[in-house]
């Protein structure tokens, strides 16, 4: 398992507040402050997967957050595989509860200067249902949660988006929402309300054949800069998933030319690896 490392000392810091989490949640009644400094471009892919959900990911920084879910029964179940799915491992348990408590103790943010949180939420289930029980749940939540209409977004202390089987035509006709939607580059070119979708996510290896091995092939960065120039002349921010992730300098040279970029969201599983890269390549 992936284990904690906080900023180097030398490097400005911040307090996250990660003493005031239940024992039945994270099995102590309470944990250490942690020093450590937020990371913008920062997001836990399978972010369950950690020993310690969420807070794993806070530790190291992390601005942004993936979490699987199955509506099994009534209830919204995190993991990859319906299989892995257990009682205890709620979207409340795992993430809505521990971020509303984290976000009271720090006035109003998740970090005590607020640099803005998204909590992926990757439906696996029936798209339809299981998009009904999320925004079932988030109503109870809506005091910390970035709101939605077709002309407005009013920014919370943490941001949804549903990924996954997004129901298209329910969420579109929606007055107001506590969730935005997760767009593909097939939406970059349809003049799409980024209130709606404020974000264009895709897979790497659907666009790119450059695996970070020599340098990137001068059509395909020119590719990844229009992406990112459409996304963001739209008010849309840029995540990429797929990239390599095995710890290598064909991984860092991958991440180093989405930093460059201008990607919004790096896609990782390694938090302790990423964290020492953005620190070291964008102080």
């Amino acid at each position: 398992m992936k284990r904690n490392r906080t900023s180097p000392a030398n490097k400005p810091s911040i307090l996250v507040f990660l003493g005031i989490f239940s024992a039945t949640v994270f099995g102590a009644l309470s944990q250490p402050a942690h020093a450590v400094e937020p990371l913008a471009n920062a997001h836990a892919h399978n972010d369950y997967e950690h020993e310690r959900p969420l807070l794993d990911a806070l530790a190291q920084g992390f601005t942004s957050v993936e979490a699987d879910v199955h509506l099994i029964g009534k209830e919204l179940l995190v993991a990859h595989d319906a299989r892995d799915v257990q009682a205890d491992n709620t979207l409340q348990s795992l993430y809505l509860n521990p971020l509303r408590d984290i976000i009271r103790q720090n006035r109003g943010s998740v970090f005590p200067e607020d640099s803005g949180f998204t909590l992926f939420i990757d439906i696996k289930t029936d798209g339809e249902a299981t998009y009904q029980a999320i925004e079932n749940a988030l109503k109870h939540y809506k005091e910390i949660l970035t709101s939605f209409t077709r002309e407005t977004t009013v920014s919370g202390a943490v941001t949804v988006i549903i990924s996954g089987n997004r129901p298209l035509k329910t969420m579109e006709g929606q007055s107001i929402r506590y969730a935005a939607y997760d767009g593909r580059l097939t939406d970059l070119d349809t003049e799409t309300n980024h209130n709606f979708i404020p974000i264009i996510s895709d897979n790497w290896k659907n666009i790119f054949n450059w695996k970070g091995n020599g340098d990137m092939p001068p059509n395909e960065r020119a590719k990844l800069i229009e992406i990112v120039t459409k996304a963001h002349a739209n008010n849309q921010r840029v995540r990429l998933w797929a990239t390599p992730d095995k710890a290598s300098a064909e991984r860092d040279a991958v991440w180093l030319e989405l930093l460059q970029a201008g990607v919004d969201l790096i896609n990782t599983d390694d938090l302790a690896g990423l964290n020492s890269f953005l620190i070291e390549n964008n102080p």
